[in-house]
């Protein structure tokens, strides 16, 4: 997508300039270099050209020039430049530029032209001011470092042009930006009225029309809001001058609409304020004294629209001018100026704003500019309470961004700190006024109760709620209470706790609360609470200042009174309302508990000590107290904030802590207090079971406080501990909890949270905020449950040595798997009525999602439910195979069965709700980090079930329709969107380079080619979900391309992953990154499988070749060397294979693997298909010349260059920790052998898991009671993980290394092959690539390594498209290079054989390139001196050589023996050109020649045994065999070393010329039927009849070489031949009939010419005729053989 330069520039800024915020930038002087080119733009600001009647006419012409070039337009053009124009105000042309621009970007997103031209406009408006915001900040901010502070305020004078220019330019701009602030308020009031009077006059809008308004809206207050921010930054700066705000004072008189856009106003007024009333600025008395003379005036004489605003603005200036000492403000007043009048109307002047409201404005402010998420009602509920019958913002407000609350807090501290300061006593007149008016209000009480708590002022407990929003989660604001105890501040606190009446410890309590976060603060809060009191159990006089002893001792007095005197419920008491005498009774106060509740809740979950200190406490019991508090009479939020101290207690919680409130609770819960009891329940007798059920859960499941927090407490109660090791061995509770009345563990309360609140048939609560908050504690507590289920316990108990039982700490894997909680979660989940539930919690609107913020309760709510589709996907084997038989088995009648036995999987509750699938499509795309990878996880499970990927079957049954999971998009008109939102995605961002693995973009790009990948090949056979998210059409078995449409067009997500392939670099700087070559290696990997995938082979390989796809990426490549570096560490450095480096390596090699793997394919199919131009431009890249389409030659890395990964060496792993304590453990449990796509998938936790089970056995053996043992024994542990990852990275870099030297060798070889040179070119390439191989077959030979058969094959293969012939000699220079090359091949692989322990498939490999080498020498008439090389070659190897091929030859496995056999025939044909008899005396001495003869003997009976598929190979080894035999026999010395092994005996113990073929009878009755053995012999099988008489064949050619070669002198031999054929009539009659074609049959075609003629010359030699005469005088007169 190519979106306009200018907007991608700014775009690109704004990103460098918040990755700066975030301390994640690596190049700050590119930074510098494009602020410094966006000056122009800065100053610019917002302006633009309007609409002007000339450009319009321009446009009407039909011809118009944009960037120097002539365009012509037609109308639909004019049409949609024109209404661009109106609808933002801007000239024709620029308007008609900006359309052009946007094309492409329009396209793609599916959008109008007119909607992507406006996003685009507003888009390039909202980065310029955000960027130019984000400048002024990092200028504003000390913590900078100096050098590049300097730097920005010097970019901000350039901008401002003040620096060589009047110093007045800063507030001209600063003019400016209020102007575009106003302009923009028009604007938006326009678009209103606009968009009202069309609904007034009935007119329809379109839904882009609706688009537009809305879009247009939301961002034109985003504009205006950045303005703000920048206008308060250069009011922060010292930019303006008083002018400045006497022009904005003239302007907030007219503001009327309480509004978002006023709002973005008070950061301004603030840094206004604090310039100009504060003595600190800098600023003179006397431009003090006229402001707050306009100020004060305006208050009577001119009243603003917004009367609450004028009064909030009246404190903060107050605040601030008093803040001037006395004595320079008479100095610029009147002599007759009385400073104590002065000071009186200033303090009447603050106390009328305040009952103007300007406590509520400010109070307004803080609170409603953050969004109520729920999650903290009673502080809600006081503000609320605080804020009533005031004025609220708008409820159009479209919401403030983080960065504007920051700054709006900031300047709202500078008020607080100023009034805190400046004005002391007013602060003690609040109190004062405030403490009167209370004792009025309870002198009141008995007579008649007139007054209420609504009479108070309330003034003091609004600024402290207004503290508790302005520090509340700004740990480093807050520092400031507590880093000087003599500061104003601290001194403000200590004065806030005294004499607290119940409001107002409600807000000091929330004023603590958010000044306390994080542990300093907090442990600071908890020692100023420390500072006075003891706990009292009695009724107690308040101390003067708030602290623990009071807070202690009103909740033990509190618990007391419940105990001595419960009650039925009551109603909670809620600010506000009719005050009573029990109500102000305040030691008894709920509402005064709750506070208490609250404010030690969050000091203990911040504050370690805090905790300590309480649960170490030895007067306060607090589990005792608190679940007394938590009785069902009392008020339903005073029992919710109990449970919240209880969870607080648990932050970090130990098994100890977690045990004693578990028990605690199960006692509190079925043991309801008997009085209370009695009171719900008269006259009956309950079990505890039965209180537990029917009224404890029962009372808990009313209301909306109680249930959430006792939720969130079951949540904490299951978590993991603090000293959990990440075993997860032990359950959550004790494991006999509540036995003594129920089956133990703790079901009730995980069916209470499903069963009666999760599925509950009538809604709790109605506010959805409130429900999504209770619905994602219950997911997180079922989050939890799955998440702490450790199943790779029962792998462990199945697959290794160790016993699980005894190792783990619950009484056995039994009763773990029976009493987790994820056995009964997941019973749960398989509950239709809980399934219905997870899925509509999940399927949440999803402009609503996309519009959430982090952390928000919807986003929270399907995060989790999407994680626990997730888990159950995960887990379901194992709960179904395991856990559940275990549960069936041990289960009582008690037991409540939840789950629906009709539910096989949770697939079969998908297949119901597969509307869902859509859903996660679109979240993928949402831009949320975290949402984005839970929704691809779930979809790549969803997409490789089988069962979810059936084809739909249509209600007729007539076809099947395509994958249902595409289906569904498709139904919902939903593929198109989610395929634009993975575009967008996968689209190369050169900013994420900046980040790394830290950028939202990276992460969301690994994640979905995750997805893809996993996809495609767990169904390579169908087309899926994946397929058509790439942009091909689906149908039920195959795929097309639909005209027109992205993938046609080549935008489709397919060529977007191509694209990032291409373009994405494998690291930077010269140093490859594991992040970076990681998303390039899944890229890769995505090709690979649409490459290979019969589906996808054709379009995908088309593509690829349109793209340039091979050349591209052969053009990027590079040589690896020793000094490269793989995230940041070269080969030799020591952690290299420790590190992440070494993954970065072998993902590199396996990017490499994809990439020679495609150049093969392409090759091949070039050459199928006949296309000799492409043909050699591939040849040629190949070779290290790329030429592009336009014809320019760029050089490139040819396919000798990219064996470089060989020349690394990867050291053997180190030895194993020397120690006994883990003897016996079998580390191979870590590597999944099932998974053989990825070569046996690794797991080292199972290693850490397998370690921590031993270490257990031994210290429940009490081997590590020392602590010294408890140390080596950690240590020990800790080296055999290292050492297993060390190990694990050696397998991993070995496999790859592998799989890419077979991608390299199998491309060369096709190279070769395939090259259009002549005999002496190929030669010499060849040769080439002989040199280049030899050396590293000889090195990995010598370690017999697989690398070595892979080299080895390749050599073999080379050698085996050598024209020996072709190879002369140079003789001119007498030399034989060539020659010297394969000979130095043949040594090395001669040497190779010796290896010890070598690898029998190298040796095969090596045998068959030995044996080619010798059959070129003779075939290429090599001279006699090369020859005799050769030979001495062989001689100095020595005999061990031939003693290891003789024994591969005679005992070999598969083909090893067959190509042993060939090398020794090989060996002694070259011997005999050599008349050398070596080879014969080898053989000999070795009794191979013996064992060779003898397999003769054994023929029949090995074919007997042997299975039919063998019968092929056997026979191909027979005849080996026998051809060197002949070899051997073809010289005299080696014929007599065959008849001395007993040749012809040999020959008639084998039976097999004792048949006759014609009538199956002779002295074998079970003779050779070469299809299958052990059948009774009729050979009529003309297949079987030709091997029979081939193997025949063989045999006689020995017999007659022997014969010849022992000539016939050697009367011997003579003799032992005619013996042969006088024994074997009968076979050699039928040979001879067979070969005149005598009685002939179907088989007649059988060729047994050969056969014959060597029977005939066997008879001729020996005389055989003759000698049959004279045996039977009858027969010579015939002078016939018969």
């Amino acid at each position: 997508m190519e979106a306009p330069a200018e907007l991608e520039s700014l775009r690109a800024l704004h990103h460098d300039l918040i990755a700066l915020g975030d301390g994640q930038l690596r190049n700050i002087d590119k930074l510098c270099d494009d602020l410094r080119s966006h000056i122009a733009a800065f100053r610019k600001l917002l302006d633009k050209p309007a609409k002007s009647e000339a450009s319009r006419a321009k446009l009407n012409s039909g011809n118009i020039q944009i960037d120097d070039s002539e365009y012509s337009v037609n109308k639909e053009f004019q049409d949609s430049t024109i209404q661009l124009a109106d609808a933002i105000d801007l000239d024709e042309l620029e308007a008609a530029k900006l359309i052009v621009d946007i094309q492409d970007d329009a396209e793609l997103l599916s959008r109008s032209t007119t909607l992507s031209a406006i996003v685009a406009f507003h888009e390039k408006r909202q980065f310029l001011l955000e960027s130019l915001r984000l400048l002024l900040r990092n200028a504003e901010d000390s913590g900078c470092e100096e050098p590049f502070r300097r730097e920005q305020l010097h970019l901000v004078s350039e901008i401002l042009e003040s620096k060589d220019g009047p110093a007045r330019n800063g507030s001209l701009y600063t003019r400016k930006c209020l102007s575009t602030m106003a302009d923009i308020e028009k604007w938006i009031n326009a678009l209103t009225e606009r968009h009202q009077g069309m609904l007034a006059l009935g007119q329809p809008t379109s839904p882009e029309y609706e688009d537009i308004m809305r879009f247009q809206q939301s961002t034109l207050t985003q504009q205006h809001e950045s303005l703000g921010a920048i206008v308060t930054y250069l009011a922060k700066g010292g930019y303006t001058t008083v002018e400045d705000f006497y022009k904005l004072l003239d302007h907030l008189p007219v503001i009327e609409r309480w509004n978002d856009i006023t709002v973005h106003l008070v950061p301004v007024i603030l840094a206004f304020t604090a310039q100009y009333a504060s003595p600190d600025s800098g600023g003179s008395t006397q431009e003090a004294r006229m402001l707050h003379k306009k100020i004060t005036d305006s208050n009577d004489s001119s009243p603003w629209a917004l009367r609450n605003l004028q009064a909030a603005f009246t404190t903060w200036w107050l605040s601030e001018y008093s803040g001037w000492p006395l004595e320079q403000r008479l100095e610029s007043a009147s002599p007759h100026v009385d400073p104590d009048t002065e000071a009186q109307k200033r303090s009447d002047a603050f106390f009328q704003a305040l009952r103007d409201g300007g406590f509520h404005c400010t109070l307004t402010l803080c609170s409603q500019t953050y969004p109520d998420d729920g999650s903290d009602p009673a502080r809600s509920g006081l503000t609320q309470y605080l804020l009533r019958d005031t004025l609220p913002l708008s409820a159009e407000a479209a919401g403030f961004s983080p960065f504007f609350r920051d700054i709006l807090m900031e300047q709202v501290e500078t008020f607080v700190n100023s009034f805190i300061t400046n004005m002391p006593d007013t602060l003690r007149q609040f109190q004062s006024n405030e403490d009167d008016q209370r004792k009025k209000i309870l002198g009141g009480i008995q007579p008649t109760p007139r007054h209420t708590l609504y009479d108070q002022d309330l003034h003091l407990e609004r600024f402290l709620v207004i503290i508790a929003y302005v520090f509340d989660k700004r740990i480093e604001a807050a520092e400031s209470f507590w880093a000087d105890p003599d500061s104003n501040l601290y001194g403000f606190l200590q004065w806030a706790a005294r004499r607290q009446s119940t409001p107002r410890v409600g807000a000091f309590c929330e004023m603590l609360r958010a000044i306390s976060r994080g542990e300093e603060c907090a442990t600071a809060a908890h020692q100023f609470l420390l500072d006075e009191g003891n706990v009292s159990s009695a009724r107690i006089r308040r101390s003067t200042s708030l602290n623990w002893g009071q807070i202690l001792g009103e909740m033990s007095l509190y618990s007391a009174k419940i105990r001595d005197n419960p009650t039925a419920t009551r109603p909670p008491l809620r600010y506000g309302g009719k005050a009573s005498a029990s109500d102000i009774a305040e030691p008894e106060s709920a509402l005064m508990l709750e506070c208490y509740l609250r404010l030690m809740a969050h000091i203990c979950e911040e504050s370690s000590v805090a905790r300590s200190w309480l649960w170490t406490h030895d007067r306060f019991q607090i589990l005792d107290v608190m679940f007394t508090i938590a009785d069902l009479s009392v008020p339903p939020r005073l029992q919710a904030s109990a449970f919240t101290m209880v969870r607080a207690m648990l932050t970090n919680k130990t098994m100890e802590a977690g045990s004693l409130v578990w028990t605690s609770i199960d006692h509190w819960a079925s043991n309801p207090n008997p009085p209370m009891l009695a009171a719900l329940r008269p006259g009956k007798s309950l079990t505890p079971m039965v209180c537990m059920d029917d009224v404890t859960f029962d009372s808990l499941s009313k209301t909306f406080d109680q249930a959430t927090e006792f939720i969130s407490l079951l949540h904490a109660l299951v978590s993991p501990s603090a000293d959990e090791i990440g075993l997860y061995d032990a359950l959550p509770f004790p494991e006999q909890l509540g036995a003594s009345y129920r089956m133990s563990g703790i079901e009730p309360y995980i069916d209470f949270a499903f069963g009666r609140i999760f599925v509950s048939d009538t809604p709790l609560v109605e506010d959805p905020v409130q429900s999504r908050i209770l619905i994602s504690n219950i997911l997180g507590l079922a989050v939890t449950c799955l998440a702490t289920f450790n199943e790779n316990l029962v792998i462990l108990a199945n697959r290794s040595t160790i016993s699980v039982d005894t190792a783990i700490e619950t009484s056995s894997l039994a009763a773990y798997a029976r009493l987790h909680p994820f056995s009964r979660v997941m019973e749960w989940m398989f509950n239709d009525r809980v399934v219905a539930a997870l899925f509509s919690a999940a399927s949440q609107d999803i402009n609503e999602v996309a519009s959430a913020p982090p952390g928000s309760p919807i986003l929270t709510v399907v995060l989790r439910a999407i994680e626990i589709m997730n888990r159950i996907m995960d887990l379901q084997s194992t709960y179904f195979e395991i856990v559940r038989p275990i549960i069936k088995l041990e289960a009582t009648g008690h037991r409540r069965p939840v789950l629906n036995p009709t539910l096989a999987s949770f697939e079969d509750s998908v297949t119901t709700h597969l509307d869902f699938v859509a859903n996660l499509g679109l979240y993928s795309g949402l831009g949320n980090q975290d949402l984005a990878v839970a929704s691809m996880q779930l979809l790549e499970k969803f997409s490789s079930s089988r069962r979810l990927n059936a084809p739909a079957m249509p209600a007729s049954r007539e076809h099947l329709r395509g994958n249902r999971l595409v289906g569904v998009l498709e139904q919902h008109d939903d593929l198109e969107g989610v395929r634009t939102s993975f575009i967008m995605a996968m689209q190369y961002d050169e900013r994420e380079l900046e980040l790394g693995p830290a950028a939202p973009g990276w992460t969301i790009k690994s994640i979905m080619l995750d997805f893809l990948v996993h996809s495609l090949s767990s169904l390579p056979d169908r087309p899926n979900l994946a397929h058509a998210i790439l942009g091909f059409k689906c149908t039920s078995a195959t795929l097309t391309v639909e005209p027109d449409s992205a993938f046609a067009k080549r935008t489709s997500l397919f060529h977007s992953i191509v694209q990032l392939a291409a373009q994405y670099p494998d690291g930077i700087d010269s140093n490859v990154e594991s992040w970076s070559s990681g998303i390039k290696k899944k890229a890769m990997r995505v090709l690979s499988v649409l490459r290979a995938s019969p589906l996808t082979t054709v379009l995908a390989m088309g593509e690829l070749r349109a793209a340039d796809f091979l050349f591209a990426m052969f053009v990027g490549q590079s040589v690896l060397t020793s000094e490269t570096l793989f995230d940041g560490l070269c080969l030799r450095d020591e952690p290299f294979l420790q590190a992440s480096s070494a993954i970065a390596l072998a993902q590199y090699m396996d990017e490499r693997a994809y990439l020679l793997e495609y150049a093969s394919s392409e090759l091949r199919l070039v050459a199928t298909e006949g296309a000799p131009t492409l043909k050699a431009r591939i040849l040629s890249t190949l070779f290290g010349s790329t030429t592009m389409l336009d014809g320019v030659q760029i050089p490139n890395v040819s396919i000798f260059d990219l064996l470089d990964f060989l020349a690394f060496e990867f050291s053997a792993p180190a030895l194993a920790p020397l120690t006994t304590m883990f003897d016996g453990l079998d580390f191979t449990v870590a590597i999944d052998s099932e998974d053989e796509a990825n070569g046996g998938n690794e797991q080292p936790e199972l290693v850490e898991q397998l370690l921590a089970l031993r270490l257990n056995e031994l210290r429940k053996s009490g081997y590590l009671d020392d602590i010294h043992e408890q140390e080596k024994a950690l240590a020990d542990a800790e080296g055999y993980v290292m050492f297993y990852k060390l190990g694990m990275n050696l397998r991993v870099l070995g496999k790859n290394r592998l799989r890419t030297l077979k991608a390299w060798s199998n491309l060369l070889t096709l190279a070769i092959g395939h090259c259009d040179l002549d005999h002496d070119g190929r030669a010499a390439l060849i040769m080439q690539a002989l040199q280049t191989v030899t050396p590293k077959l000889e090195r990995y030979a010598a370690e017999s390594s697989p690398e070595a058969v892979i080299l080895g094959r390749l050599v073999q293969a080379l050698l085996f498209q050598i024209d020996s012939k072709s190879l002369t000699l140079d003789r001119s220079k007498g030399t034989d290079m060539a020659g010297d090359k394969l000979l130095n091949v043949f040594r090395t692989a001669l040497n190779a054989i010796n290896v010890p322990d070598g690898d029998v498939n190298l040796r095969e490999v090596l045998y068959n390139i030995c044996f080619r080498y010798l059959t070129g020498i003779a075939e290429s008439g090599t001279p006699a001196s090369r020859q005799r090389n050769i030979t001495q070659t062989i001689a100095i190897s020595g005999k061990k050589t031939i003693g290891m091929v003789c024994d591969d030859a005679y005992g070999g496995s598969g083909t090893c023996r067959a190509s042993a056999v060939l090398f020794l025939d090989a060996l002694a044909a070259t011997a005999k050109m050599e008349k050398s008899n070596y080879i014969v005396d080898s053989l000999a001495r070795t009794n191979f020649i013996v064992v060779l003869v003898e397999a003769i003997r054994d023929i029949p009976a090995e074919l007997q045994d042997s299975e039919a598929h063998e019968t092929p190979l056997l026979l191909a080894y027979y005849d080996s065999k026998l051809a060197l035999l002949l070899t051997l026999s073809q010289t005299r010395h080696g014929a007599t070393q065959i008849m001395n092994a007993g040749l012809f005996q040999m020959v008639r113990d084998s039976g097999l010329f004792s048949v006759d073929p014609d009538i199956g009878i002779g002295t074998m009755h079970t003779l050779i039927c070469f299809d299958s053995p052990l059948t009774i012999v009729a050979i009529d099988n003309p297949d079987a009849l030709a091997k029979y008489y081939k193997l025949l064949l063989s045999v006689v050619r020995v017999i007659t070489s022997v014969a010849m070669s022992r000539g016939l002198q050697n009367q011997q031999t003579i003799d032992q031949a005619k013996q042969f054929l006088s024994e074997n009539r009968p076979l050699i009659v039928a040979v001879f009939k067979r070969q005149a074609r005598i009685g002939a049959t179907s088989e007649s075609a059988i060729d047994v010419e050969e056969l014959a003629e060597l029977l005939v010359l066997l008879m001729t030699m020996t005389g055989f005729v003759e000698f049959e005469d004279e045996r039977d005088p009858k027969r010579s007169r015939r002078k016939a053989f018969s």
